[in-house]
């Protein structure tokens, strides 16, 4: 959809320093130029991610008109940063955004708009200090989205109801959107917590200063999300295009997983069709040791086959003692080949954003365990509105742990292809597979999305004039 004007545009994209945030910014970013031969797009990454990107090979895999440029590590090193999750965030608050905005004015070619994060607090804030259109991308579920944006209606943490009482109450009984039913007060509880004040603090600038975007980009597709995305159309003050499902199509395992590739790719060959259940838990917020131990004991009750994908090392030992010739521990992988890959019948998953949206492009049924953020809310969208799996958060004991017997009875329910249940789940995962995929093929409704986004950045509809008006 080449256009004169689209030619001469510029995009900067800056996404948040973490994983689950860069990959679908870069592949937004593959996806614009691919749509459009004219446009150029500069990925602001920070020193240290653009060595991780250079050492899994990924600058060479994007297209010329797509590059790099780097500001300071300014912030907290990636390797280890869960470990004081909150001092992270508030150093990409304080100290990321006046490298950011030193290389917008130093740039030679300049940006015609910024494709920033969501939650990159100043994101919108640099934009519009220099008249630039600033396009928010949201890299979580629309669902996620419309939740934190009536941040102000949520119930209190300490309400009469307790802990009890919430977790059967619906979110949509305080915010008026039906989409919102799947989503138990209890799921939201964790942010009214006092470990979490700051960050929330920062959630609410961060959709304060929303409303001064031009538009917001999300990286799900409407044929899974229509309700939620009604919902923000109805509420949000700027155009919203839907350009997913963006599945990271490149892994950032680097040499490691090029070692592992070999090994896995043969042993899941070896494997039966539809007998492999795939286990990870990301790679960023990390469960107890003792929750690990029970998932391994509770696979191992099941007898069920299992590719793990584990980095903790107790916990590998463990695993490779109980694996024999039904399962195989590997340090890295590339998820969505694994999850698309014949044998593999169904994925255990702390249901990260990412990690939801492949096992949806690959029609694998889910066995949730979230931790932490959008992942509980994730959840409750795999298992009750698109019933395409479990929960296991549900099914917790009193110290928050899910047991071994319950690990062991939900991993057979899903793996079992003659259950009533499981068959539901399966049928249903196929369905929203050939949705995902018909979404980003031509006339698809990301596709029709992706499209009306640059030409209406061509020809200036998105500009600060136009849309303050």
């Amino acid at each position: 959809m080449a256009t004169a004007a689209a030619s001469r545009r510029h995009v900067v994209a800056v996404p948040y320093p973490g994983r689950g945030h860069i990959n679908p910014m870069l592949v937004v970013c593959r996806q614009l130029a691919a749509a459009d031969a004219g446009l150029a797009v500069t990925v602001v990454v920070t020193e240290e991610w653009h060595a991780l990107l250079a050492a899994a090979g990924v600058p060479a895999t994007l297209p010329d008109r797509v590059r790099l440029a780097t500001i300071p590590n300014v912030i907290p090193s990636e390797h280890g940063r869960g470990a004081d999750w909150v001092g992270f965030i508030e150093a990409v608050h304080a100290k990321m955004g006046e490298p950011v905005e030193r290389l917008l004015d130093r740039l030679e070619r300049r940006a015609d708009a910024v494709m920033v994060d969501t939650y990159l607090t100043w994101g919108v804030a640099a934009g519009a200090a220099r008249g630039i259109p600033v396009c928010s991308l949201w890299t979580m579920p629309a669902t996620f989205f419309l939740a934190l944006y009536h941040l102000d209606r949520w119930p209190p943490a300490d309400g009469p109801e307790g802990e009890e009482g919430q977790s059967c109450k619906s979110l949509d009984q305080y915010i008026p959107f039906p989409v919102l039913s799947s989503v138990k007060c209890s799921d939201i509880k964790i942010f009214r917590s006092l470990a979490l004040e700051l960050p929330m603090k920062r959630v609410a600038q961060v959709f304060s200063n929303l409303r001064k975007a031009q538009c917001v980009l999300f990286v799900s597709f409407y044929e899974l999300e229509s309700g939620a995305i009604n919902g923000i159309s109805q509420v949000l003050p700027c155009p919203i295009y839907t350009v997913g499902p963006s599945i990271p199509l490149m892994s950032l395992g680097g040499n490691l997983d090029k070692i592992q590739r070999e090994k896995y790719s043969d042993w899941l060959d070896a494997q039966p069709k539809n007998s492999v259940l795939y286990i990870s838990f990301g790679s960023y917020v990390s469960m107890p040791s003792s929750q690990l131990e029970e998932f391994a004991m509770g696979l191992h009750d099941s007898a069920v086959r299992f590719f793990w994908v584990a980095r903790d090392k107790a916990v590998t030992t463990t695993l490779q003692q109980i694996s024999s010739d039904k399962g195989l521990v590997v340090p890295w992988c590339d998820q969505l080949k694994v999850l698309s890959h014949p044998s593999v019948c169904g994925f255990l998953s702390h249901c990260g954003w990412n990690s939801t949206l492949e096992a949806v492009f690959a029609g694998v049924p889910i066995l949730a365990s979230p931790v932490a953020w959008d992942q509980l809310v994730n959840a409750r969208l795999v298992s009750d509105e698109w019933k395409i799996g479990i929960n296991l958060r549900e099914q917790r004991r009193e110290d928050g742990i899910v047991s071994r017997a319950t690990i062991s009875a939900a991993v057979t329910k899903l793996m079992d292809l003659g259950n009533g249940d499981s068959l539901e789940m399966r049928i249903r995962a196929e369905e929203l597979r050939k949705a995902s995929h018909s979404a980003i093929q031509e006339g698809g409704s990301s596709w029709r999305s992706l499209n009306s986004f640059v030409r209406d950045l061509a020809e200036g509809k998105l500009n600060v004039a136009e849309t303050s008006q």
